[in-house]
This record gives C-alpha cells, structure tokens and sequence, in this order.
C-alpha cells in the first residue's frame, strides 16, 4: 500500500502533463473556420478527426497540384449545376456533417470510381460511382441505388392514386411533389455529392440523373470544389485501403 501511495504524485503529474499535451493539440493554428478547430464524423463505424495540415509552408505535390487537364472530358463545371440544387463549400459541409450526418437524415456521396476513392476519400463520404445514377430508373442496379438514399420503390400505381397525388402536389400538400409513378422520395436522405473537383462532370452527371428519377432537387447538394478543393485546404482525407486518417499532402 505504502509502494502505491508514493507513486501517487508521480501519477498525478504525468496526468498533468498528458492534458497540458492534449490541450495543446486542441488548440489548433489553422482551424476550419473561425468558430470551428475541427470536428469528428463516423467514417465506416470509426471516428475521424476532420481538420488541416498545421504546416503553413505545406503545398501539393500529388496530381491535384496541376492546373491544367484536357478538356474535354476534363472541363470547367458551372457554378449551379441544376436549378433547385444548392453549390456548398467547405463550410457548409462541415454543418452538414454536424447535422444531417450526424442524425442520419443526410449523405455524403463520392461519386468517384473505386480506383480513384481508395485513393483517398472525405471523411464520412459513401462511395457510389456516377454511374449508378445514370441508368434506366427500374434497372436493378438504379434501383438498388436510389433505396440507398431512402427512396421507396412504389411499382404499379393506379391512375386514381397518381391523379390524386398529382392534385395534391398541386396545392403543395403533404408532399406529394416528392413522388412518382415509381418512386416515394418524401423520406429520402438530403445528399451531398462530390468528385475530384471544378473540372470533374461525374458528381453533375450523378446528380443530373437523380432529378431524372424524380428525386427533390431541394434534398441535393453539389460540392464542386470537389478532392481538388479539400486537399488545398489541407482537410484530412481517408485512405480506406488502410482505414486511417491522415491529412494528405
């Protein structure tokens, strides 16, 4: 007991010093914004820190260091990329994350190819490749997709049903605007998509064939500033090879 007791202060001040260290880790130089140091999202059942690379002599040096690519396909995308679809930044993803993340009401999608997402990808984000957007809506693979988001495949709908629901939506009531013959979307998810940044067409092509389907486009986010704009930011990206959260030069 005695032996116990003498290492108490010793304890205590490696105890000190454990929080002096972690408070000094809080106290970040660059933070995301000037309200926010950094923030926590589930990414795969693990919790990652989201915040920038501390060094403010750090630059790019992998291929989002380059400013030029061919285009086509490689060409600048428009500002909005659909009427009734919001462009987000960095700090709109961030409430994002903290909100409809958080309380499972929203996603985040990386429309990229798996080749291209075990790369690296935002934390948080699910990757679903733009070409599960772009097909016929009944096909299995649409389908499979778009119940992912939290629509409801409907099947046949009687006339009298759609007429009434057409009426409805009319009038703007109990969300009837939010289906179609085939489809419910009154409770799907609010979607954030992205890719690798302004010259990217994928994440527009994604989002331009949900509104084909009918999907709200009030429930659609388009973060253009993409992979190109968050690594320019030094915002922590994740490796999912490897699971671990790094901040990527």
């Amino acid at each position: 007991m005695k032996r116990f007791i003498t290492k108490l202060p010793m304890l205590a001040l490696l105890a000190s010093a454990g929080f002096l260290l972690n408070s000094s880790v809080v106290a970040l130089d660059v933070k995301l914004t000037d309200y926010l140091a950094y923030l926590e999202v589930d990414h795969n059942g693990e919790q990652v820190r989201i915040q920038r690379i501390q060094d403010t002599a750090n630059t790019l040096q992998d291929g989002f260091a380059r400013t030029s690519r061919k285009c086509p396909p490689f060409c600048i995308q428009p500002m909005q990329v659909a009427p009734g679809v919001a462009t987000v930044g960095e700090a709109e993803i961030f409430r994002f994350m903290e909100r409809e993340l958080e309380d499972g009401n929203g996603m985040i999608v990386d429309t990229r190819s798996p080749s291209w997402y075990q790369k690296g990808t935002i934390p948080g984000s699910v990757n679903i490749p733009f070409s599960g957007f772009v097909g016929e809506a009944d096909a299995p693979e649409t389908v499979k997709v778009l119940q992912q988001l939290g629509g409801v495949y409907r099947g046949e709908v009687s006339w009298l049903t759609r007429s009434f629901e057409k009426l409805m939506a009319s009038l703007g009531l109990f969300g009837a605007d939010q289906k179609t013959d085939s489809w419910d979307f009154s409770g799907a998810r609010e979607v954030v998509f992205w890719c690798n940044g302004p010259w990217c067409g994928q994440s527009p092509r994604a989002i331009n064939g949900l509104l084909s389907y009918g999907y709200p486009s009030e429930k659609l986010f388009y973060y253009r500033g993409g992979m190109q704009m968050w690594k320019v930011l030094g915002l922590t990206v994740v490796v999912p090879e490897t699971t671990e959260s790094v901040a990527m030069k």
